[in-house]
């Protein structure tokens, strides 16, 4: 038997209607109100109770797939699996972390580019196709010894110059300008280093890479960043706290 829940999406709101949907019934896995076992909704019925496209509820489910809150199963459907551990993760900046911990970061700016998006990465931004963007991608250093190589994508109108990049973080000078980045979505993986990654990190090729995805919001729930980033396994790591919910 599938539950269904009431779900009220905002089409005036800037925050995407697949992820009020997603969050719906993410907040409904983690309380319990749908429980491991639990059969989901396909997209086709989801999409017509809620006057949504197929596109926008395939979006919303797969987004619950990636966090490993639902399964697909042939034969069977999308069900509702195990709750997974939330590992809570400080919404800051590299550029920040450093500087308080008194680790000198410098930054060298490799490419800064304006231009029009790319599908996919307008659709991360959720903008039209063709949108002006700025992609820059920086090698931070701490304390002389390369750590990360950073590639971002911004709306064109919250971009900070090239110039302002070399001497302070991203997420700074992106309040100096107003914009206040209140939530992220964070993703966290492991990759071997290419050659340029290597060459740039002074590493062997292949060798282990931290690799970070976050998609930043602001109070409005704009967004207003997304980035791409790699580090050092060797002299970097990500501490979490778990909790018991």
């Amino acid at each position: 038997m599938v539950t269904t829940l009431a779900i009220e999406v905002d089409r005036s709101s800037p925050i995407p209607l697949y992820f009020q949907v997603a969050q719906v019934f993410e907040k409904a896995i983690l309380d319990g109100q749908l429980k491991p076992g639990d059969r989901f909704e396909n997209e086709l019925a989801l999409a017509k109770r809620l006057n949504l496209s197929r596109p926008t509820t395939r979006r919303a489910i797969q987004e619950l797939v990636d966090k490993g809150l639902l399964v697909r199963k042939r034969g069977v459907g999308t069900q509702v699996v195990q709750t997974p551990v939330h590992r809570p993760v400080e919404l800051t900046s590299l550029f920040d972390d450093l500087a308080r911990a008194g680790q000198e970061p410098t930054t060298q700016v490799l490419d800064y580019r304006l231009g029009p998006a790319t599908d996919d990465i307008a659709q991360h931004l959720n903008l039209p196709a063709g949108s002006d963007v700025v992609t820059m991608r920086r090698l931070r250093c701490s304390s002389g010894q390369p750590l990360a190589v950073m590639t971002n994508h911004l709306p064109a109108a919250l971009a900070p110059d090239r110039d302002e990049l070399e001497t302070a973080g991203l997420y700074q000078s992106m309040r100096s300008r107003g914009v206040h980045i209140r939530v992220a979505r964070q993703r966290i993986g492991a990759k071997a280093a290419d050659r340029e990654e290597a060459r740039l990190l002074d590493e062997k090729p292949k060798a282990p890479l931290l690799v970070m995805e976050r998609t930043a919001f602001d109070d409005s729930g704009r967004i207003v960043e997304f980035g791409s980033h790699v580090y050092r396994a060797s002299r970097y790591y990500f501490e979490t706290t778990l909790v018991d919910r």
